[in-house]
């Protein structure tokens, strides 16, 4: 499950707004609005939920669970990092089918 909060959280990682979340997805943009304003747990079908999840972790967003192993134990998300092997060293980059830099952060603009 992922929640609300989640959702919002990961959006903001990935620098992308509603409109760009529900492209990625398959869904509409009034359905992520509606899932956004849950209180708690997304609510929808079992099939907009998995298309939310499955395009949030495409983009390189890692859901973690209540319970799971984070520094709070509770729920939240991060990024997830991707190992590849350059030339006999270990290189970290970002997952190539998110919209930012590569650089492993989000792009900040000031």
């Amino acid at each position: 499950m992922i929640t609300a909060a989640q959702s919002r959280a990961a959006r903001a990682l990935l620098g992308i707004d509603q409109r760009r979340l529900a492209k990625l997805s398959g869904l509409s943009l009034p359905t992520i609005q509606r899932m956004e304003a849950s209180e708690t747990m997304v609510r929808g079908n079992v099939d907009s939920l998995v298309k939310l999840i499955s395009a949030l972790e495409a983009a390189g967003i890692e859901l973690i669970d209540d319970g799971a192993v984070s520094h709070s134990l509770g729920r939240g998300v991060r990024l997830k990092v991707v190992r590849m092997k350059a030339a006999g060293s270990a290189k970290t980059r970002r997952d190539p089918r998110s919209d930012n830099s590569g650089s492993g952060r989000p792009r900040v603009r000031r």
